[in-house]
């Protein structure tokens, strides 16, 4: 397994506009299966990502904004153990779950990879851009943060920033580390099934990586991505008033310096360097006793914008936060295939349940397992698939056809995907009693009940860390809700 952070559908083999130059994640669909037509399981990464190991929707498991249900909810029985108690050793390293402290699902590893101890010892935060790893200089590298953050605390984020470090600190970066860690494990010597699952920071912000891959594109023509100058228009009152303020607030101010294209290389350099990462990974396995018999899946939690519809982020219903890459491999599974099905990361679980042939499951899979959709492309039929909101009671259901979003204040859009791609067009604002019948039928893949918000925990009141493990105990009132603030010592630590 494969995850990569924040990487929306520019990858070569799903001729998006723009377009990265990614010929190892190419290669891996030339061998096996792509999904252009694959869809989150939740908008950000602590939903999506709980999403993809519990099973379960964060409709049911209440972590629309948080990943911890395995403390809540700590029957439910995730991707790990599940595979543990179906005989394979279970290697993780990198960012699988959430990358904050006490985020880790640590149940069911044979042995989960940090890069260095203090990151145990601080209930194995991640620690993608802590000071020692190399950084752009001058710091912040992007005209965008020393036009309009020169001297302020950029917070953990790094949001808007890109740059190139030195070629020669590659093997430095935290991510290089993980990818030369899952190579290790390929040349071990297993003696039993093994499950081993890579996690890459990159390509979320900040766009740092090597100076060659931002000089992979020199030369190159850029297409900006599709942005209609009105596209808020037509949407919701609160949703448009809050996407206005967010336009106004990032990509009015990337035009106004005329950054916008430089902002979307430093996007496609990193999306760049994780191929490569990815690459270095599928000649260890190529290499390895593992070739014949290994399924290899890639995947990424979930897309992103930028500047379309006025955003640079993720956390909508819309194409560009849902639509990502999806592509699977190996014995058993088409060679070459592609296919506009509709599907969900939230299928992951289920396919391998089946796949890999593991015990069932205390809880119910929500997905739906695609392993004779692997087998056979053509016998597939398109679904409704569901994707919950931040909060409860709002979704969107999409299909080839469709996307239909409900807000949970009640207000609503509707796109015609096929003659409508870039969802320019709310069907439903001019004529909001139109496709009534259409929408019926769509409501029915959202669930008629939503389990309320799981609590948010506190880390400085409820994080529990001893010696190398950690656990929570969540307290019987409810913890102090404000967030913690920033920590900047010298450069960034979190993001």
């Amino acid at each position: 397994m494969i995850a990569v952070d924040d990487m929306n559908d520019w990858i070569g083999c799903l001729g998006a506009t723009p377009s990265a130059i990614t010929p190892n994640i190419d290669r891996l669909a030339e061998r096996g299966f792509n999904f252009t037509n694959a869809h989150t399981a939740g908008i950000f990464c602590a939903p999506s990502r709980a999403a993809i190991f519990s099973g379960q929707y964060a409709s049911s498991t209440g972590c629309y904004r948080t990943a911890h249900y395995f403390v809540n909810r700590p029957e439910l029985r995730p991707l790990q153990v599940s595979l543990q108690e179906g005989g394979y050793a279970t290697f993780g390293g990198g960012k699988l779950f959430h990358h904050p402290e006490g985020h880790v699902d640590v149940r069911g590893w044979t042995e989960f990879f940090l890069r260095k101890p203090d990151q145990y010892r601080r209930a194995w935060s991640l620690d993608n851009w802590s000071e020692e790893l190399p950084f752009p200089d001058p710091f912040p590298a992007s005209i965008y943060n020393r036009t309009y953050n020169k001297g302020k605390d950029l917070g953990g984020g790094l949001f808007l920033e890109w740059g190139a470090v030195p070629d020669d600190r590659e093997e430095d970066l935290a991510d290089t580390i993980r990818a030369n860690w899952a190579v290790s494990k390929l040349g071990e010597k297993h003696d039993q099934p093994f499950f081993l699952a890579v996690g890459f920071y990159t390509p979320h912000f900040p766009n740092y990586c090597p100076d060659k891959y931002f000089k992979l594109y020199e030369g190159r023509k850029i297409p900006l991505p599709p942005i209609k100058d009105d596209d808020l228009d037509d949407l919701p009152e609160t949703i448009r008033r809050q996407k206005s303020n967010r336009r106004k607030a990032h990509h009015d101010r990337l035009v106004a310096i005329d950054a916008v294209d430089d902002a979307i290389l430093g996007y496609l350099a990193c999306m760049s360097y994780a191929d490569a990462l990815v690459g270095r990974i599928l000649d260890a396995l190529e290499k390895s006793p593992y070739a014949e018999n290994t399924i290899v899946v890639f995947w990424s939690d979930h897309g992103y914008h930028h500047g379309e519809k006025g955003d640079w982020g993720k956390h909508t219903l819309w194409e560009r936060t849902s639509n990502v890459p999806f592509i699977w491999a190996g014995p058993g599974i088409a060679k070459g295939a592609v296919s506009d099905v509709t599907v969900s990361l939230i299928d992951m679980y289920p396919t391998l349940f089946d796949l890999c042939g593991l015990p069932a499951t205390p809880q119910k899979l929500e997905g739906k397992s695609l392993a004779e959709t692997l087998k056979a492309p053509t016998s597939a039929a398109d679904r409704d698939v569901f994707l919950p909101y931040m909060d409860p009671g709002g979704y969107a259901v999409i299909n080839r056809d469709w996307r239909y979003i409900y807000y949970p204040n009640g207000g609503e859009e509707l796109y015609d995907r096929r003659k409508d791609p870039n969802e320019w067009n709310n069907l439903l604002f001019q004529r909001p009693g139109v496709h009534q019948e259409l929408i019926r039928k769509l409501k029915r893949a959202a669930p008629e009940t939503f389990a309320p918000h799981e609590r948010k925990l506190n880390r400085r009141k409820e994080l529990i860390i001893e010696g190398t493990g950690f656990r929570w105990e969540p307290s019987a009132t409810p913890p102090d809700e404000k967030r913690d603030s920033p920590r900047r010592p010298g450069k960034p630590r979190g993001s």
